[in-house]
C-alpha cells in the first residue's frame, strides 16, 4: 500500500508509477534525493473500482475526463488506505525532524504508470501540490492527485500517444520539501539542438516550480557534462514575486556560482550514466548548500543516434526526409535498403563484406534510414559536389552543409581529388555511362527504347514459377534487391544529360533557369505524370455512380467483389495492372501497394467525380487540358530562348534549339528509376507475402504480413524450421514501429553527438513571409489545405496543398491543387518536377510549413520568388 522511496526500483513501475520509480533509482544510484514514500497504485485502483471507473472507461463517450474526475473526488477513501497514508506521513515527519514531534511540509506528486516512459514523458499531465502540511491535508492532496489522472490534458495526451485509459493507474509520491534557496531544471542533453553531453540548466531563486511552470524567466547556463566547461551564462529577468511562492525578488547577479554549475553538471552526468540515457531533471539547493535531485526522467524528444561505424564526429543525412516518408520503415523495408545499398557499393567497386549489413555509409536510427556524409564533407572534391547535388533534390540541406564546413571538427582531411576520380571512372565504366550519354545526345530514340527494354527485362526477372519453394522465394528476393541498382540507375545518365543540356541552353541564351522553367512543363516519358493523367482519363470514362454516394470502404469492397459498374470495374483493373505496384510511402517494402489496397485510388476517383469538380473539368480545367497548355507554354519558352540566343549568333541559336529539344525528350526519365525500383519492391513484396503465408500454415507466424517485422536471416531460419520466438519478436518490433509512427519530428541532418544543425540556423522570415526554394513559377492566392497523409484527403479545386513532402502516392491531389508548398525538396525533387509539369506554382523546402500555415488560411504562393505570404 505504501512503500519507502528507498525501497523502490524501476521494475516496480506498475506499482509505483514513473516518477517514484525514477526517484527510487536515483537513491539506488547514490544520488541525492529527498526522502519520501509512495502510495502505490493499489490504493488508486481500489478507489477507482469503488467509484465505478472501469465501467465508465468501457462505455467511453464525450466528457469521460470530467465524469471520471467527479467520481474519484466523491468516492470514499478506504479506512485502511487512510490509515496507511497517515502513518507513513508520520514516519516521514519523524525521520526529517530526527524524532521531534510535529508535521513537516511535503510535496505530494502524481506518479502515473504511463509516465516518464522512453517514448513519452507525460510531463506536467498530472498534478503536484507543494508545501502540504498535516495528515488531513496530505490525504486530500493524494485524492486530488488521483483525480488529476483524468484531467482533459492527461486524457488527450494518452490518446495522442496510443496509451489505453483502462491500463493506466496512479501512485502518489509524498516527499519531504527542500527549503530551496535556488532551484530549477537541468537537461543533460540540449533539448533544442539535440547535442548530447551538453547540460542546459535553468535556475531561479526559490522553488523550482516557478521555473517549471514558466512563471519566471530564469538564469540559463550551458555546460559540457564531460569536462565541466561552462559555455554560456545568461541572466534571466526576475521581477518582484507578485505572489508566487518561493520566488525571490530579482538581483543583478546570477543565482548560481560557477562551482555550483559544475557540481550540478557533474550530478547530471552521474544521473545520465545511471539511467543510460539523457535525463530531464529537477533540482534544488537547500539553505546549507546541499544539492538535491527532486526528479529525473528520460528526455523523450531527442532523436535517437545512429550507430556509428566510423571514428570522430559524423554527419548523417535522412533518406526518409528527402523521400518524403516521415514515418518509420518496417524492419524488412530497412533490410531491403541495406541490400540495395550493398548492390550500389558493389557497382562502384566497393562491395561490403556482408551485403545484409549494407555499406558503411548507411545507418539506421529511429527505424529510419540515414546516409553518412562525413567522407564527402571532409574532402575537397566532396565539398564542391555535395551542395550541387543537394541543391537539385533537397535545397534546405545546402545551407546546413555549408555551415558544417566551418566546423573545425569537420576540417578537410581528403585533399586529393584522385580517389573520387578513380571511383567515378570505375563506376562510369561499369554502368556504361559514355554510351548512355552518346545515345541521349545523338540517338534519343535508342535511349527511350533502352528504358522500355529495361522495364520488360525487370518484369521477366521478377517472375518466379508457381512451383518455387519459400526458400527459393527468399533467395530470389535477396538477388533482386542486391542486383537492382546497376540496371535501374543506368537510366540516370540519360536524364542527367537532358538536365545538363537544359543548363547549357540557359548559359548560351543568356536566360536564367527560372526564366526557362516553362521548357520543362508537360515533358513526355514521365511515368508519374502519365499515371496521373491516366487516372483522370479513367474518371472521365467511369460511371459517376456509385462514386458520388458510397463511402470509399464500400467502393473497395465492391471492386474486390467485381460488382462496380462495368466501365469503372474494367478501368480500375487496367489501371492497377500498370500502376498497382505503387503506393503511399512506397519505398518501404512493408507497405501495401495499391493493387492490395485500392482504397486510395478509389478515393481519388470519387473526388474527381464530384459534380462540382466534374463541371470544372468540362470548363477546360481538367489535367489533360492543363497538360496541353503546358506543352504550348514549353514551345513558346523554347522559341523565346532560341530568339534570345540568335541575337548572339546563329550557331548559338541552333545549339540552344537542339539542347532544349533533347532536354524535353529526356528529363522526364528522371522519375523512371524510382518507378522501376518500386516495381522491384512490389515484386519482392508479393514473393515475401507468399513466404509469410507458408509460415502461417506451419504455425510460425500469425499473419502473412508479419514477415515485414523480421529480417532475411530470421526468415531464412524460419523457413528452415530453426527459427524460435518469432511471434514475440514481431510483437516487440511492431510496438516500436507504432511508437515511432507517433514521433513528431525527424531531423534533416544530424551529427553523431545529437546536434541538429537546422535548429541552430533557424531564424525568422523577412517581413512575415515564409521563404523556401522556388520550384515552379507563377503566383496564386488561395485557401491553404494542410495535408499530412494523402490517404483519404482531397482538395477543393484551387486550394493550396501544404504538405511535408510528396511521393507518387500524393500526385493525384495535384490534379486539383492551385499551388503547392512543401517542407522538403529542391528544384528537381519529385513534387517540384510534377508541379512544373502541371503548371502549379510551387515553393519547396519551406521550414515547418505544415505548422506555420493553417488550413483555411488565405495564402499567396510565389513560385518564382520562393515565398509564401499570408493574406491580411
Amino acid at each position: 500500500m505504501v512503500l519507502d522511496l528507498s525501497q523502490v526500483r524501476g521494475d516496480l513501475i506498475a506499482e509505483v508509477g514513473g516518477k517514484a520509480a525514477g526517484l527510487g533509482e536515483l537513491m539506488a544510484g547514490g544520488l541525492p534525493a529527498p526522502p519520501g514514500v509512495v502510495v502505490t497504485t493499489d490504493a488508486y485502483r481500489r478507489v477507482a473500482d469503488a467509484a465505478g471507473l472501469p465501467a465508465l472507461i468501457a462505455a467511453g463517450g464525450d466528457g469521460l475526463a470530467a465524469r471520471a474526475r467527479e467520481r474519484l473526488l466523491a468516492a470514499p477513501v478506504p479506512p485502511d488506505v487512510e490509515q496507511a497514508v497517515t502513518a507513513a506521513y508520520a514516519r516521514l515527519s519523524a525521520a526529517v525532524t530526527h524524532g521531534k514531534k510535529g508535521s513537516v511540509p511535503v510535496a505530494v506528486r502524481s506518479s502515473a504508470t504511463a509516465e516518464d516512459l522512453p517514448f513519452a514523458s507525460f510531463a506536467g499531465q498530472q498534478d503536484t501540490y507543494l508545501d502540504v502540511t498535516g495528515p488531513r491535508e496530505v490525504l486530500d492532496a493524494v485524492r486530488r492527485c488521483w483525480a488529476s489522472l483524468w484531467t482533459d490534458r492527461a486524457v488527450a495526451y494518452r490518446e495522442a500517444n496510443g496509451v489505453g485509459h483502462a491500463g493506466v493507474a496512479l501512485a502518489v509520491v509524498v516527499q519531504a520539501m527542500v527549503d530551496a534557496q535556488v532551484a530549477g531544471v537541468m537537461f543533460t542533453a540540449n533539448p533544442v539542438t539535440g547535442r548530447r553531453h551538453e547540460a542546459v540548466i535553468d535556475a531561479a531563486p526559490g522553488l523550482g516550480e516557478a521555473v517549471v511552470s514558466g512563471a519566471v524567466n530564469p538564469d540559463r547556463f550551458v555546460a559540457d557534462t564531460r569536462t565541466g566547461e561552462i559555455r554560456e551564462r545568461r541572466p534571466g529577468d526576475r521581477p518582484p514575486a507578485r505572489g508566487l511562492p518561493g520566488v525571490a525578488e530579482g538581483s543583478g547577479g546570477l543565482c548560481l556560482t560557477d562551482a555550483q554549475v559544475r557540481e550540478l553538471t557533474a550530478l547530471g552526468a552521474r544521473a545520465e550514466a545511471h539511467f543510460g540515457a539523457p535525463q530531464d531533471t529537477e533540482w534544488a539547493i537547500g539553505p546549507d548548500g546541499a544539492l538535491w535531485l527532486t526528479q529525473s526522467r528520460p528526455i523523450t524528444t531527442l532523436y535517437p543516434l545512429p550507430e556509428s561505424r566510423g571514428a570522430g564526429l559524423r554527419v548523417y543525412f535522412s533518406v526518409n526526409v528527402v523521400q518524403g516518408v516521415m514515418g518509420p520503415l518496417t524492419p524488412l523495408g530497412l533490410a531491403a535498403f541495406k541490400l540495395i545499398g550493398s548492390g550500389a557499393a558493389a557497382a562502384i567497386g566497393r562491395p561490403p563484406a556482408n551485403p545484409r549489413q549494407g555499406p558503411p555509409a548507411m545507418a539506421v536510427a529511429g527505424e529510419r534510414l540515414w546516409l553518412d556524409l562525413t567522407v564527402p564533407l571532409r574532402s575537397r572534391a566532396g565539398r564542391a559536389i555535395l551542395p550541387r547535388i543537394l541543391q537539385v533534390g533537397e535545397a534546405r540541406a545546402v545551407a546546413l552543409v555549408r555551415e558544417l564546413t566551418a566546423d573545425p571538427r569537420l576540417s578537410v582531411v581528403h585533399a586529393s581529388r584522385r580517389p573520387l576520380l578513380r571511383t567515378a571512372v570505375r563506376a562510369a565504366r561499369r554502368l556504361r555511362v559514355p554510351a548512355k550519354v552518346a545515345w541521349a545526345l545523338f540517338r534519343p530514340e535508342r535511349a527511350l527504347a533502352y528504358t522500355r527494354k529495361l522495364g520488360e527485362d525487370l518484369d521477366a526477372r521478377l517472375r518466379l514459377p508457381g512451383t518455387a519453394t519459400p526458400a527459393d522465394r527468399l533467395r530470389h528476393a535477396e538477388r533482386m534487391l542486391g542486383g537492382a541498382f546497376p540496371g535501374i540507375v543506368s537510366v540516370m545518365p540519360m536524364a542527367l544529360t537532358g538536365y545538363g543540356l537544359y543548363g547549357l541552353a540557359a548559359k548560351l541564351s543568356g536566360r536564367s533557369l527560372a526564366e526557362l522553367q516553362d521548357v520543362l512543363r508537360a515533358v513526355p516519358h514521365n511515368p508519374t505524370t502519365e499515371m496521373d493523367l491516366e487516372l483522370w482519363r479513367l474518371a472521365t470514362r467511369a460511371e459517376p455512380e456509385p462514386f458520388r454516394r458510397e463511402p470509399v470502404a464500400e467502393l473497395a469492397r465492391r471492386y474486390r467483389a467485381g460488382t462496380l459498374p462495368p466501365a469503372a470495374q474494367r478501368g480500375i483493373a487496367a489501371f492497377l495492372d500498370v500502376y498497382g505496384h505503387r503506393g503511399v510511402a512506397e519505398i518501404d517494402l512493408g507497405v501495401p501497394r495499391w493493387s492490395e489496397e485500392p482504397d486510395h485510388i478509389l478515393g481519388a476517383l470519387a473526388n474527381y467525380l464530384r459534380p462540382d469538380l466534374a463541371a470544372g473539368g468540362q470548363a477546360g480545367h481538367d489535367p489533360a487540358a492543363q497538360f496541353a497548355r503546358g506543352e504550348a507554354a514549353a514551345r513558346r519558352a523554347v522559341a523565346e530562348a532560341v530568339a534570345a540566343a540568335r541575337r548572339r549568333g546563329r550557331v548559338r541559336a541552333a545549339v540552344v534549339r537542339f539542347a532544349l529539344g533533347r532536354a524535353r525528350q529526356l528529363t522526364g526519365l528522371r522519375e523512371l528509376p524510382k518507378f522501376l525500383l518500386v516495381k522491384v519492391l512490389a515484386g519482392v513484396r508479393a514473393d515475401l507475402l507468399k513466404v509469410g503465408g507458408h509460415l502461417v500454415e506451419t504455425g510460425v507466424l500469425d499473419a502473412p504480413r508479419d514477415v515485414f517485422f523480421l529480417n532475411f536471416a530470421e526468415l531464412e531460419a524460419a523457413v528452415a524450421g530453426t527459427g524460435r520466438g518469432l511471434r514475440e519478436t514481431v510483437a516487440a518490433r511492431r510496438e516500436v514501429h507504432e511508437r515511432e509512427r507517433r514521433r513528431g519530428h525527424v531531423p534533416r541532418i544530424m551529427l553523431s553527438d545529437g546536434t541538429e544543425p537546422e535548429a541552430q540556423l533557424a531564424g525568422a522570415a523577412p517581413d512575415g513571409a515564409i521563404t523556401g526554394t522556388p520550384a515552379s513559377a507563377g503566383t496564386v492566392t488561395g485557401t491553404a489545405r494542410v495535408v499530412l497523409d494523402p490517404v483519404g484527403a482531397h482538395l477543393e479545386p484551387g486550394e493550396i496543398l501544404v504538405c511535408p513532402s510528396t511521393d507518387p502516392g500524393w500526385t493525384p491531389l495535384f490534379l486539383t491543387a492551385g499551388g503547392l508548398v512543401m517542407e522538403m525538396g529542391g528544384a528537381m525533387s519529385h513534387g517540384a518536377v510534377v508541379a512544373r509539369e502541371y503548371g502549379i506554382p510551387a515553393v519547396v523546402g519551406v521550414p515547418d510549413a505544415t505548422r506555420r500555415i493553417r488550413s483555411g488560411e488565405r495564402v499567396t504562393v510565389n513560385g518564382a520568388a520562393g515565398t509564401v505570404t499570408a493574406e491580411g
